[in-house]
This record gives C-alpha cells, sequence and structure tokens, in this order.
C-alpha cells in the first residue's frame, strides 16, 4: 500500500504540463517509460531470482524515490525523462519479485495454499492506496505546490523501500555455475525455458499476460463518466467506487479460486456483459454496472495470477512472471489502439477473445509433468 500511496500520481501529468512541457514532449515522456518498461522487464525478473526478490523490491522503491527527486529538484524534460527512466527500471524490478516471494515464501512454511487469498489482498491494497493518495495529493498541493507532493512522494517510496526490507524470504538457493554473471544469464534462461516451452506455463503465461493488460480500460473511466454525462466535477468521486469495488473483488479472489477454467471465463464474460450494458444506456447510473465488472475482474485475474504461480517449478519464478508481465505490455498497446479506433466497443471485443482464450490458457495441469528445473 505504501508503495502505491504516492501523491505524484493524480498530479505529474500536470506538473509536466505546468513546466512548460507540449503534448508531444509528454506523449515522448510516456513512450520512454514504456520503452523502458519493456526492454528491463524479463532481465529485471532474472536479478532477482539470481540474487534476491526482497531485494529487487527494495532497489524498485528507492529507484523510483529517485527519478521523484530528480522531477522535483530539477523540473525539465531531461530530468523528467531520466526519471520515468529510473521509474521504468524500478517498477520492472518489483514486477515479478513480489509474487515470486510471496508464493515461495508461503511455500517454505507450507501454506502455499494461502497464496490466492493473500494475493488478493496485497491487489486490493494497491487499488485502496489510490484513495489516501488522491486526498494527499489535494492537501498537500495547496501547501507547497508541486515541490511539497514530490519530496513527500519520495518519503512514500522510501518508505515502502524501507517496510520491504523487512519482509522474510526464503534462502536463495546456490547457482551451479561459478560467478555472479553467468548465474545470472542461467537464471534468465531458465526462466524464459520454462515461460515458452513448458505447455501448462506457456497458457498460463499467455493468460495471465492477456487478462492483465484488459487492465489499461481503467484509464478511460473518467472519459466514459464525462461521456455518460456526469458533471465535470462529479467525476472524481463518481470513478473513484470502481477501483474501491475492484479492491472488494481481489480480496474476495480466494472465494473463487477453486473454479474452473471455464467457469472463469464465465465470471468474466458476465462482467463484459453488464459493462456492454453499461455503454448501451451510457447514463451515470451506468458506472455501478461498469463497478461490478471491474470487481469480477479483479478476482479472475488473482486467481489467475496464482494459477501461474502454481505451475512454475523452476527456480526462477520471478522471471517466468515477468515474461507474463512482458506480454502484459506488448498486449496494453493493442488496447490502447483498439480504443483510440472504434473506443468502448473494440475493447470489449478484446475482452471476449480474452474470456475465449482464458479456459486454454488455465486448462487443469496434467499430473506427472516433467520439472524444468533441470533444465
Amino acid at each position: 500500500m505504501l508503495a502505491d500511496l504516492v501523491p505524484l500520481y493524480p498530479l505529474y501529468a500536470l506538473l509536466f504540463a505546468d513546466t512548460g512541457l507540449s503534448d508531444a514532449e509528454i506523449s515522448a515522456l510516456f513512450a520512454i517509460w514504456s520503452v523502458v518498461g519493456v526492454a528491463v522487464e524479463v532481465p529485471s525478473g532474472a536479478l532477482a531470482d539470481r540474487f534476491s526478490r526482497r531485494g529487487a523490491l527494495v532497489a524498485g522503491g528507492v529507484l523510483q524515490a529517485a527519478g521523484y527527486v530528480l522531477w522535483t529538484a530539477f523540473p525539465g524534460f531531461t530530468a523528467f525523462a531520466a526519471g520515468f527512466v529510473l521509474w521504468g527500471i524500478g517498477a520492472s524490478l518489483v514486477s515479478g519479485s513480489l509474487e515470486a516471494l510471496l508464493y515461495d515464501g508461503l511455500a517454505a512454511v507450507g501454506a502455499r495454499e494461502h497464496f490466492a487469498r493473500l494475493y488478493g489482498q496485497v491487489n486490493a491494497f494497491e487499488l485502496i492506496a489510490q484513495i489516501p493518495a488522491a486526498v494527499a495529493a489535494a492537501v498537500l498541493f495547496p501547501l507547497g505546490g508541486f515541490a511539497l507532493v514530490g519530496w513527500a512522494s519520495v518519503g512514500t517510496c522510501l518508505a515502502a523501500a524501507v517496510v520491504a526490507s523487512r519482509l522474510p524470504e526464503p534462502p536463495r538457493e546456490e547457482s551451479e555455475e561459478d560467478g555472479d554473471e553467468l548465474g545470472y544469464l542461467t537464471a534468465l534462461r531458465t526462466g524464459v525455458v520454462e515461460a515458452l516451452r513448458s505447455p501448462t506455463v506457456r497458457g498460463a503465461v499467455l493468460a495471465v499476460a492477456l487478462l492483465t493488460s484488459l487492465d489499461g480500460i481503467e484509464e478511460y473511466f473518467p472519459l466514459l463518466a464525462r461521456d455518460w454525462h456526469v458533471p465535470a466535477d462529479a467525476i472524481p468521486l463518481a470513478v473513484v467506487t470502481i477501483p474501491l469495488a475492484g479492491a472488494a473483488g481481489a480480496a474476495l479472489a480466494g472465494r473463487i479460486e477453486r473454479l474452473r477454467p471455464g467457469s472463469l471465463a464465465l465470471v468474466l464474460l458476465t462482467g463484459l456483459l453488464l459493462f456492454a450494458v453499461a455503454g448501451a444506456l451510457a447514463v451515470p447510473a451506468s458506472l455501478a454496472l461498469v463497478a461490478l465488472f471491474y470487481a469480477g475482474y479483479r478476482a479472475v485475474l488473482v486467481v489467475a495470477g496464482a494459477r501461474l504461480q502454481e505451475r512454475i517449478d523452476g527456480a526462477a519464478r520471478a522471471t517466468v512472471t515477468s515474461v507474463a508481465g512482458l506480454g502484459t505490455d506488448l498486449a496494453g498497446l493493442l488496447l490502447y489502439a483498439a480504443w483510440a479506433a472504434a473506443g468502448l466497443p473494440a475493447a470489449l471485443v478484446l475482452g471476449l477473445v480474452v474470456a475465449a482464450v482464458l479456459p486454454f490458457g488455465l486448462r487443469v495441469r496434467p499430473h506427472g509433468r516433467r520439472s524444468l528445473r533441470t533444465c
């Protein structure tokens, strides 16, 4: 929750504009951020597997804080770009490492069956953090402008890093290779091989990547509210109920943890149908249907993430999860392109495709599958 309680989140686009950047320059910053994320997603997962998942979480928070230091102390395009590079690397270090640390930590104490429930709670707190972050931004900005908001964001990132440094981590497996660099390459190769060659892992990676990419729809909730005749001054309060519903769905994911893949797809299809009805009605009350969609979607997303972790046999768990993260980044581009081309209907069509793929990606794991631990 600390990692997502960042007052700059709702304001950084305004910071760029206030500094004098053009729309083209702001778009270029977002492009830099995306490219860095795609480039380092999988290599950063291998770093976490080779050295320390907990260390990756700590480093991720410190790098994000360093990026905000640049933004706050030296506002300008160059500092903003450098800050996005640091943030992109930091976020990639966290991606995959958190899931791997949680799953292996639970497995080490014989409690891996609790992963879906606890992972759902983690997702819920990530979403709930949007509320205090927005409140903090609203309180701090009138008092000290972007500078105070920026330094407060540095503080929350560092606080998250400190808390992460206290998380327990099971002992790391020793590499069979000599030397850190070779050990890192071994971890990278092992994770990528398991993600791409094991049929059940490959299917779960695809399912999680496609499912997670749908979360980009959240960026358009304010625009939908505007198009559905919600008054501009009421939009922030109106749309905040949607991530809260998503948090509730994630927290309750453990209740649908044992559903078969076809049933999970049906939950997602039901949510998409509600979303389609909301779009057809196009009235302020339609946001309630969007909230129901988001609750079901986040619950299915948590269960899919848990199924992926269950299927990973090798030691390169963070690397495999990062491969799914890379797939999410690439699939997310399709979502944005679809929305740009035809708006909500196109996004819903993509959602239907994901629902159709889900039963195949999360099909029941066959017994007796050979472990890839020795590959």
